[in-house]
């Protein structure tokens, strides 16, 4: 075996954010050309550990940090990003209103201090990065007429324009089709070859396992360790994150109602989703899986009033339901978890305690019918114990929140105004394991108080265990309807790539 090369050595790296430890003595290298996955719980210390190494923030003192056998004592992130480091984050940071060429090429041209623009420059380099990438998307088009899989896509390609030596991508595949994951992965792996690194950030364990080749363990700000790709197995791996056995079986709770709640018959809408039939019960748990653009979130939006159908009927209680804005859906009592929380779901700047009032304005009124601040306040109180919400206080910022956590504040928010039918749209995108684990919790006991839900998920294992029924999607249209007990993880993975 030859010698392993190390592009980046970090030791004893700590951090403390008033007398809070973010991270204490963690150690980790990566080596060139290889891809090595960062996991852990939300709160372990991923993200402290990634910004101390693209010099966001600065570690306490005693810390090393070795780039290609420099030591650097202090990083900047310009510095980080001249020694080849670059970032994907999960919010992706690109420029909707601008031309896919634009997000491609802007780093090249901040970093030279360019004053002057050569559209011809910008546009051959996306398109070289795009061919060598395999996408078929004009780069003259603006960005944010694009899905957000492919937003994710041209992020990546834009790291990848800028001479990068290590890659951190942080939940990368949590906007993918498994096509495109299939795609992206053997591109990480085609990376190798040319000695640059990858730094795999995910709460998908599976993906983890299959395209690392050694894993560091983070929990509660520590390094549980640096394991080869052949020692874990998702149960092992899951254990050294939580330190508790998460195993997985059915807790649905069983149904007790045949009362139809909700009724879709022949609901078209054209290039989104046509011909769509179901029905669900009081208390049920409805899962819908299929690839992107299987029209799923474009349905859900319309059962919610923000998309309206050309076609069909929606039946709610056994009445005819005229919903045309989602006023109308809320009057009725249907809720929607949207996909993308942090652009629909969530108003960072503000308080937990604004977010969750938001949908509850009425339970917090006073006798002048304004808002009153004490009530508000014990309102949003309660919602955080009930919620098992980890936050210092109701007034800080959502932004401060973990992901997992902050996905219970949208939860919340909605769940509190009683719905009838709840949608939850991808509820446990860029969540970790032990969160997914709560937030499911929650669901059960919704569905056993007899809140009929909508599951839309990409992830074959949620649907089987956390579903009645499942409805597959393809196109837009259900071609198949399967019982949990009736199918499992591989089978259902097959189904959905046929």
């Amino acid at each position: 075996m030859g010698e392993v090369s190390i592009f980046l050595d970090a030791k004893s790296i700590s951090k403390n954010y008033g007398g809070v430890l973010a991270l204490k003595d963690v150690d980790i290298e990566i080596r060139k050309g290889e891809v090595h996955s960062l996991v852990g719980e939300n709160g372990s210390g991923k993200s402290t550990l990634v910004k101390i190494l693209t010099g966001v923030i600065q570690p306490e003192a005693g810390a090393e940090i070795t780039i290609e056998g420099t030591v650097r004592k202090a990083l900047s992130p310009l510095e980080t990003f001249r020694l080849g480091i670059h970032v994907v984050h999960q919010d992706l940071s690109l420029f909707p209103n601008t031309t896919v060429a634009e997000n491609i090429a802007i780093h090249r041209y901040t970093e030279k201090g360019k004053l002057l623009v050569n559209w011809r420059e910008i546009h051959d380099l996306a398109e070289r990065s795009l061919k060598e990438f395999g996408l078929d998307i004009d780069p003259s088009i603006e960005l944010g007429k694009l899905p957000l899989a492919d937003q994710q896509l041209v992020a990546i390609c834009r790291a990848l324009a800028s001479d990068a030596k290590l890659i951190i991508l942080d939940e990368p595949t949590s906007s993918l089709t498994r096509k495109e994951v299939d795609r992206l992965f053997a591109f990480i792996s085609s990376l190798k070859d040319s000695g640059i690194s990858t730094l795999f950030i995910s709460h998908r364990l599976g993906e983890v396992l299959e395209i690392s080749d050694r894993i560091t363990v983070l929990r509660d700000g520590k390094k549980i360790g640096t394991f080869n790709r052949d020692e874990l197995n998702k149960n092992k791996l899951a254990y050294l994150m939580t330190g508790k056995q998460i195993v997985q079986e059915s807790k649905v709770p069983q149904l007790q109602s045949q009362e139809v709640v909700l009724e879709v018959k022949n609901l078209s809408k054209e290039g989104q989703f046509s011909n769509i039939n179901f029905a669900i019960y009081k208390g049920e748990i409805l899962g819908i899986i299929g690839p992107k653009g299987a029209g799923r979130t474009e349905l859900a939006l319309s059962l919610f009033g923000m998309n309206k159908y050309d076609t069909g009927e929606i039946i709610f209680k056994g009445k005819h339901a005229n919903i045309n804005s989602n006023r109308d859906a809320i009057k009725l009592g249907i809720a929607y978890v949207p996909e993308n929380r942090l652009v629909q779901g969530i108003i960072l700047p503000q308080p937990i305690m604004y977010n969750i009032i938001i949908t509850n304005f009425k339970k917090v009124l006073g006798k002048l019918g304004l808002v009153d601040r004490r009530l508000t306040r014990g309102f949003a109180d309660d919602a955080v114990k009930v919620f098992g919400i980890k936050a210092p206080s109701v007034e800080a910022a959502a932004r401060t929140l973990s992901g997992g956590n902050q996905q219970k504040v949208v939860l919340a928010k909605w769940i509190l105004t009683s719905p009838e039918v709840l949608i939850l749209d991808g509820p446990t995108i860029g969540i970790d394991i032990a969160a997914k684990e709560s937030i499911f919790n929650l669901v059960h006991g919704l569905s056993a108080k007899g809140v009929s839900i909508i599951l839309i998920s990409d992830e074959p294992s949620e649907v089987i265990y956390n579903s009645h029924r499942i409805l597959l999607m393809k196109n837009g249209k259900i071609v198949a309807e399967y019982l949990p007990q009736e199918i499992d993880e591989e089978e259902l993975e097959r189904s959905i790539k046929e």
